[in-house]
């Protein structure tokens, strides 16, 4: 076991003159710092402020370009809404064309469920079906040329 006593270090606080005279002493150096530093960057600073107008002239020239080029020619850009918007156009007229297509053949198919003489006209024509005592008179189908069976008719 260990029986030792421990004594804290006392610390002595300076006084509050010895305090200001140390920031004070800091406060000298920090501020000859500020003037050399000041000092060189005076003359830039001066041109700066001299080139202000043109700065901001260039700076805002430079935006709208960048912006006016963004607009146009962008991922969502007039030129890609341009050509989206006739596509949309010529998909509207196809719907249009096949939405009327398709009112045409339903009313192809309604005759052909109600109406007696389209059946009639639709039997005749397509399976060369005639009444009692009709003769039907049908003209060979014509069979397609033969292509030639060498080259030699082709050169």
């Amino acid at each position: 076991m260990d029986f030792r006593v421990t004594v804290p270090k006392i610390r002595i606080v300076p006084s509050p003159e010895a305090r200001l005279r140390t920031l004070s002493h800091g406060a000298d150096h920090a501020e000859a710092l500020v003037k050399k530093v000041l000092s060189t960057a005076e003359p830039l600073l001066q041109r700066l402020y001299g080139l202000r107008t043109r700065i901001a002239t260039c700076t805002v020239s430079i935006l709208a370009i960048w912006l006016f080029a963004h607009v146009m020619f962008g991922s969502n850009g007039m030129v890609v809404y341009r050509a989206k918007r006739s596509e949309y156009q010529q998909l509207q007229k196809e719907i249009n064309v096949l939405q009327k297509d398709n009112a045409q053949f339903s009313g192809q198919i309604d005759q052909l469920k109600t109406d007696p003489k389209r059946i009639e006209k639709e039997a005749r024509e397509q399976f060369h079906y005639a009444r009692p005592g009709e003769v039907i008179y049908v003209s060979p189908v014509v069979p397609a040329p033969r292509p030639p069976a060498n080259r030699s008719a082709s050169k």
